[in-house]
């Protein structure tokens, strides 16, 4: 029996997936009136096969080992799913700001040699 034409090659997408894109697409509304703001230029991520533990913390020392413990101030866990997503729009979000006003160089020895350099 011959295929039918008007029938798609790929498997049709079930009503649920289905729903799920459109609920992407869909603006969440945020309430962050009562979000904690604080800065942290420590991370460390860690994990199990279930969720993702991303630990924020302030190293006062910031160039070579610390002398004191860095403390961790906040703590997000969260599922593998979201962090995959997290990733995208981190990815996206530095893209942009590199596009805007140039690469980031991650490795704090070639900034300290570049700047004394120029």
């Amino acid at each position: 029996m011959p295929d039918d034409p008007k029938k798609p090659d790929t498997p049709e997408t079930p009503p649920s997936a289905a729903s799920g894109e459109t609920q992407q697409r869909q603006r969440v509304e945020i309430d962050d009136k009562e979000a904690i703001c604080q800065y942290a230029n420590f991370c460390r991520v860690t994990g199990t096969p279930e969720e993702l533990i991303l630990d924020f913390g302030l190293n006062s020392q910031p160039y070579g080992v610390p002398t004191e413990p860095v403390q961790v101030k906040q703590r997000i866990v969260t599922n593998y799913y979201t962090a995959k997503r997290m990733l995208q729009a981190l990815h996206l979000s530095v893209q942009r700001h590199e596009q805007a006003f140039g690469v980031l160089e991650t490795d704090v020895q070639k900034r300290v040699i570049s700047k004394q350099q120029g």
